[in-house]
């Protein structure tokens, strides 16, 4: 048995190997060589087959043998359990949500940031500004955030990014950020490590969140390919829906308007980013007065389940008979 780059069973974007390490399996070497995680707490691996690892073991009460997962993920068959010790702690080492214990079972490590009190928690309440809204081709212009310690604003990131590519007119004339200005800006490759620094573990908030982490995510695996960031987030979005009901739309100036917030700069980065986090700030209190207490509760209070009512009858079909 070998087990080689390009094999049907694997895709190199995946899993990597080369010839930095091998281990004698049978009449075969098997070569193995994992994507090295960078050195951050909030990056994890994005790779499909850790992916399966974490529902294989889920379905498994948290912990599975090496072989099992070999066998389930890796497709392989027949291996000793040494080799396949090796291939899977190759795949998971240094992701904080495994544990090998004996060098043959891997245990899935239970993230309690959920169970977390909201005082208890940091937030960072980020907005970006792009040169487009779809990802790719699009690129980052212009990152700002601040971080919510305690219920006070209390630090902040801001950067212009070039995108190294062409800001089109009417994002230019949208945000007032233009080629010239972003010319000298830095890539976001020399930002990401300060801003993975910046964000370390907190609570993602953003007004339409999934967009802003989308984007950051793009962006990151751009610089750390396979990787992505862990951190969990809310959106003020759908928080302002439930805890404000009746505004007539749920833009961030007619939210930031019922608050009485005002942004001085819409459009910018940071200037969005504050303002959220004012935003965000008075739904903390809303969320408290609703008995919202812990970020599990936050997720549910936001995405409420749907209580599905009784389908309504198929409708009776009459034959067509003229004159009915």
């Amino acid at each position: 048995m070998s087990l080689q780059q390009g094999s049907s069973l694997f895709k190199p974007s995946d899993y990597v190997f080369s010839s930095h390490a091998s281990i004698h399996h049978g009449n075969a070497d098997v070569v193995l060589q994992s994507q090295p995680m960078p050195p951050y707490s909030n990056l994890v691996s994005d790779s499909t087959l850790v992916q399966e690892t974490i529902d294989l073991l889920r379905l498994s009460g948290g912990r599975a043998n090496a072989s099992q997962i070999v066998d389930a993920v890796f497709k392989v068959s027949h291996i000793d359990e040494e080799l396949a010790g090796l291939l899977v702690g190759d795949l998971v080492k240094d992701d904080r949500r495994f544990k090998i214990i004996d060098g043959k079972t891997i245990e899935l490590q239970a993230y309690d940031c959920e169970s977390k009190l909201l005082d208890e928690l940091d937030f960072v309440v980020v907005d970006i500004e792009a040169t487009g809204a779809r990802m790719p081709p699009n690129r980052i212009i212009e990152l700002g955030a601040y971080r919510i310690r305690g219920g006070k604003i209390v630090d902040n990131f801001l950067t212009l990014v070039n995108p190294e590519i062409s800001i089109p007119r009417f994002v230019a004339a949208l945000t007032g950020i233009s080629n010239d200005l972003v010319k000298q800006a830095p890539l976001f490759a020399e930002v990401a490590p300060r801003w993975l620094e910046f964000v370390e573990d907190a609570v993602l908030i953003a007004h339409n969140a999934p967009f802003d982490t989308n984007f950051l995510n793009h962006e990151i695996s751009r610089v750390y390919p396979g990787h992505r960031m862990i951190n969990p987030h809310l959106c003020t979005v759908t928080l302002s829906r439930r805890a404000v009901p009746g505004l007539t739309n749920y833009r961030l100036e007619t939210v930031a308007e019922h608050f009485s917030i005002p942004i001085f700069d819409r459009h910018r980065a940071g200037s969005d980013a504050l303002a959220t986090a004012e935003i965000f700030l008075h739904l903390l209190h809303r969320l408290a007065e609703n008995g919202v207490t812990d970020l599990a509760a936050a997720h549910a209070f936001q995405s409420p389940v749907v209580e599905q009512t009784e389908p309504a009858p198929e409708p009776v079909l009459f034959p067509l008979i003229p004159g009915f």
